[in-house]
């Protein structure tokens, strides 16, 4: 057995007042089972946690019942705080010499952010430490029956943001470049992109890629709500769209959305139920969204 023991926190500068820290934690895919050891320790000690909209409410459960939870989620052109509001956040309540668990979803430096927050902390010359999680673009085609390399299929994967895909070819300053990404071969995963699917699904058909080629979009994926469509890059968009699936989803195109010869009912945890969590009401009394 691995006991979960609680680190010591008692840091003070050369005056004697308390110094604070922050803590970057994952806390993994959706499936609360999947956060670190490590990431949980540092969460039960934690004197306020600032957490975002794909965080847990289970994971949340482990905060101290003292710990004050402070939401700063995102969702598509809806945001709690501003990113520089939520730096500002975070040093102010570390310069109370408070522990502060900055807790985000799958892995803190995979399009979470992680690295600009960090900047402000060492520009602030605040304390801080990285908890690696488990991403999202990783556990959620394992979870799908999907590898995303097969020694027969792929050698390598690429991992890209879907979030700012256009409808036109044109170059509209996109960082993201579909036409190289069509040209590399391999596994592309695609995070953020379930509104964006059709544009980017055609714009890689039309750099060079397959119609036929096997993709998949999961849905909240490691969760009891997973769910699992898949088609080719002809028609996955379609498909999602049929499905009425949404974000939070991860898409999976190559060929190793077949690479076991799985049929999608057989696939492990793609129940759809969505009935209301009742800990959602329970939490809102801990929970606040500005200072």
């Amino acid at each position: 057995m691995i006991e979960v023991s609680v680190p010591p926190f008692n840091e003070t500068n050369a005056h004697g007042t308390p110094v604070g820290k922050v803590c970057l934690i994952g806390a993994g895919p959706g499936d609360p089972e999947l956060m670190t050891i490590k990431g949980l320790r540092y969460l039960r000690i934690a004197d306020v946690v600032l957490y975002d909209r794909l965080v847990s409410l289970d994971v949340l459960d482990e905060a101290p019942p003292k710990a004050e939870l402070v939401y700063v989620g995102k969702r598509p052109r809806q945001h709690a705080l501003a990113q520089s509001e939520i730096n500002e956040l975070m040093i102010a309540y570390a310069r109370e010499g408070r522990m502060v668990v900055r807790l985000k979803g799958g892995d803190p430096f995979v399009f979470g952010r992680g690295g600009e927050e960090v900047l402000a902390l060492i520009q602030a010359g605040i304390p801080f430490e990285v908890v690696p999680g488990i991403s999202s673009a990783l556990a959620v085609p394992a979870s799908a029956g999907i590898p995303l390399t097969h020694r027969d299929y792929a050698s390598s994967v690429t991992i890209v943001t879907g979030h700012e895909a256009h409808e036109s070819d044109k170059d509209q300053g996109e960082k993201v470049d579909w036409p190289s990404l069509a040209r590399l071969g391999g596994t592309l995963v695609v995070l953020m992109g379930v509104k964006t699917l059709p544009a980017f699904a055609r714009r890689l058909q039309n750099a060079g890629l397959s119609p036929d080629l096997p993709a998949a979009v999961i849905q909240e994926g490691t969760t009891s709500r997973q769910r699992v469509v898949t088609g080719t890059l002809a028609d996955i968009a379609e498909r999602a769209q049929a499905a009425g699936l949404s974000s939070p989803a991860v898409t999976v195109i190559g060929n190793v959305v077949e690479a076991l010869a799985l049929e999608e009912a057989a696939l492990p945890f793609t129940r759809t139920d969505t009935g209301t969590d009742a800990k959602a009401t329970a939490r809102v009394a801990r929970t606040k969204t500005t200072r």
